[in-house]
């Protein structure tokens, strides 16, 4: 499992730099680059919360969304025969490969 943080519905990745001896990461998933960082796992998880509670008074400010709008569409890229594979798979089920993709990816993230 990939390090990470969540506060109000938002992801932060986290991140260690040995050089620099501190803790950093940034707000996933959203239209603006907002970073974080903090010399102990308190004080990231601390600037972290900040991090996101500045970035949402800031876009209620600005009068915007604050969310990456996610448009529902994306490039997957896999093997040739995984792609031949799942092609095969999706005509025998007699649905589409956008289809078979998404019953895919519904069971992985338990929607």
């Amino acid at each position: 499992m990939k390090d990470v943080l969540t506060y109000k519905g938002f992801i932060g990745s986290v991140h260690f730099s040995a050089e620099d001896e501190i803790f950093y990461g940034k707000i996933e998933a959203i239209n603006d680059l907002i970073m974080f960082e903090g010399k102990s796992v308190q004080e990231l998880k601390k600037n972290f919360h900040e991090a996101v509670d500045d970035y949402l008074e800031t876009c209620k400010a600005l009068g915007r969304e604050p969310n990456k709008p996610f448009k529902g569409g994306f490039n997957v890229r896999i093997a040739p025969e995984m792609h031949k594979k799942a092609i095969e798979r999706a005509t025998v089920l007699g649905i589409s490969l956008n289809q078979l993709v998404q019953k895919a990816i519904e069971k992985e993230v338990k929607v």
